[in-house]
């Protein structure tokens, strides 16, 4: 795997640790979860900024962007109990259809 995934396979985990912090925060009055919006964020941008050295900016932000958004998905089901329906389901899908055509077809991305 060329170390630019890696890069953004991190920056991706560390915005979803980051956006899960969000809905843990209550609208930032708990200060915990509060700091590790800040900290996963930040160090997701970083790693998105690594990432893009070698990533053009539209594919690792599509890729960035749709992981996620399903990641977070799952994680509002499984730690905050919010359901989707079956057109939100469809679309994320969709999503990770998209990003399987970058990956796997196009010659913008490395591989």
């Amino acid at each position: 795997m060329p170390k630019a995934y890696l890069f953004l396979i991190l920056a991706i985990l560390a915005e979803t640790i980051g956006t899960t912090a969000l809905q843990a925060s209550q609208q930032f009055t708990r200060l915990g979860p509060s700091i590790l919006v800040v900290i996963g964020y930040g160090i997701s941008f970083y790693l998105l900024a690594l990432a893009l050295k070698a990533i053009p900016v539209g594919v690792a932000y599509a890729i960035w962007s749709g992981l996620g958004i399903v990641f977070i998905a799952i994680i509002g089901l499984l730690v905050f109990g919010q359901r989707l329906d079956a057109a939100a389901l469809g679309g994320m899908g969709l999503i990770l259809a998209g990003i399987l055509v970058i990956h796997l077809f196009s010659n913008t991305a490395p591989h």
